[in-house]
């Protein structure tokens, strides 16, 4: 029998535990065609203090993951179970779920999102918590399980993916739920935390994040589209370059975006077919760099470190975005919900600013600092300049 208990033996660290089930909501976006369908989601902003992962297979079965300073909070909810309270008489939780759910965390279990409309029962079946500082997960003590069920509390499909994290059984989760090959070595990269990379991208849904898709991504998502018009400086809506302008190398260029300043971001041509489009940026005073390697790179740049111009500029850490944080000190917690919205991977400013530098350093040797077709002899000049003092 597979119950709680033996799911509670099975589970990480609550650190560990976080980090996969990002990894499994980066998966499942990258595989996957429309957010609304995805199985596993993360939100790195539910609420002051508290990240939720959620996992909703649109068959009626959910769960849920509360990480908050208190603890950890485990919910999952088999609608076919003995123990659902909406099959009983009384509707009420089955004895024992949740008795011994601690105080601090307990408020979790009242909250709508996870009751039936106009009930005031919790969506639960299966219960596990860990409060700050414990040293293992906890369950409830006193639960009579149901005779004549391997599975009474859907427990085992519930948190399979919880307790064995191996990269095959989360192959096999996703090509049954997407009814598709799902590449194993892609799945690896992903869950060892390695950045999705155009490649990977490519490997787990070759249509997933190529220009077009990332792009409507971005366009249905109004918290998405919002920033990047204004405090990402990656505004959709502006396509229309102040002159046209031509590269050295002879790759063709294709207004993608453009910001508040009169600047304009381009993708490049591929160098070979099917290649990425690298992603370059021109100022309205006549200088450009090229700053990402792909569409990518370039919302992830946009989102994690939307002082990335400063960077350019010579400027370092802990100046660098100094500014911008004192005037938006949320940016961390927006920064996760976009990236986890439009199926990025998680990022942070070092990586970001060296990935960005490294890029930008290219655009002169590369021939990628432009020109205005007719007067070849004033080119741009290249944005990037040697690091000042922090």
């Amino acid at each position: 029998m597979s119950t709680v208990h033996e799911t509670a033996a099975l589970l990480p660290a609550p650190d560990e535990l976080r980090l996969h089930l990002r990894a499994l909501a980066v998966l499942d976006a990258a595989l996957g065609d429309d957010p609304a369908f995805c199985c596993y989601t993360f939100d790195a902003a539910w609420g002051p203090g508290e990240e939720v992962a959620l996992m909703d297979n649109g068959s009626g079965d959910d769960l849920s993951i509360h990480f908050t300073a208190n603890g950890v909070l485990i919910r999952g909810f088999d609608h076919e179970s003995r123990m659902s309270p909406y099959g009983t008489d009384d509707e009420r939780v089955w004895p024992g779920v949740i008795d011994d759910v601690p105080p601090a965390l307990r408020p979790i279990l009242d909250e709508p999102a996870f009751r039936e409309e106009g009930s005031d029962v919790p969506r639960v079946t299966a219960c596990l918590w860990r409060e700050t500082g414990d040293t293992a997960w906890r369950t409830g003590s006193g639960i009579g399980f149901p005779p004549g069920s391997e599975d009474p509390d859907g427990s085992g499909f519930l948190f399979r993916l919880l307790a064995d994290r191996s990269p095959e059984t989360v192959q096999a989760y996703f090509e049954d739920y997407y009814e598709r090959p799902v590449p194993l070595e892609a799945v690896r990269q992903v869950l060892a935390g390695h950045p999705l990379t155009p490649a990977v991208s490519a490997a787990l849904d070759p249509a997933a994040l190529s220009n077009n898709p990332l792009l409507r991504r971005v366009a249905e998502h109004p918290e998405a589209s919002s920033y990047l018009a204004c405090g990402g400086e990656f505004d959709l809506a502006r396509t229309d370059p102040i002159e046209p302008i031509a590269l050295p190398n002879g790759l063709g260029v294709e207004p993608v975006a453009g910001c508040n300043a009169g600047g304009t971001h381009y993708l490049c041509a591929p160098r070979y077919p099917g290649g990425p489009r690298p992603v370059l940026y021109t100022d309205s005073e006549g200088q450009a760099a090229l700053i990402a390697e792909s569409l990518t790179e370039a919302l992830t740049l946009a989102i994690v470190l939307p002082s990335w111009q400063e960077a350019l500029a010579g400027f370092r850490p802990p100046a660098l975005g100094s500014d911008y944080l004192e005037d938006h000190p949320d940016h961390p917690a927006l920064r996760d919900r976009l990236l986890t919205a439009l199926g990025l991977p998680p990022a942070d400013d070092q990586e970001v600013l060296e990935r960005l530098l490294t890029t930008a350093a290219r655009t002169v040797p590369d021939g990628f600092l432009p020109y205005v077709p007719g007067e070849e002899d004033c080119p741009f000049q290249p944005m990037l300049e040697p690091p000042m003092a922090g």
